[in-house]
């Protein structure tokens, strides 16, 4: 059974930095496709990051604050994240893809990950 648990979040000023972690149970990381969502209040969830199995990683800000990486060893997925601003206020997910999901194809699309964790909130002020 595929689990996944985030920790990690917190509430920190504008500027600073904090490390999301995703624990994941049942498969391994290294063999499925994850990513990083955030959901802010009254807006619509979207992708952060993604991952594959090659390591080749996708980032929805270009401004290079965020880093995402995986430790397989610890079945472990991580989002880096630097300059904080208080529009990244928003609850952060893993996501793990479904089998056959491709999600290396389309990685924002959320329907494509049939996993997900219960999420950990970040809460930047200003």
């Amino acid at each position: 059974q595929v689990h996944l648990v985030e920790s990690g979040g917190g509430s920190v000023q504008a500027g600073g930095s904090l490390r999301l972690s995703c624990l994941a149970s049942g498969f391994s990381t290294g063999n499925r496709f994850m990513a990083w969502f955030r959901q802010a209040p009254g807006r619509e969830r979207e992708g952060v990051a993604g991952i594959g199995s090659d390591g080749r990683t996708n980032y929805a800000d270009s401004e290079g604050r965020f880093t995402i990486s995986r430790d397989n060893a610890k079945n472990t997925l991580y989002l880096q994240m630097n300059s904080l601003k208080p529009e990244d206020t928003a609850m952060y997910y893993c996501a793990a893809c479904s089998p056959f999901g491709f999600c290396s194809v389309s990685w924002r699309s959320g329907d494509r990950y049939g996993y997900w964790g219960q999420g950990t909130q970040v809460t930047v002020s200003s």
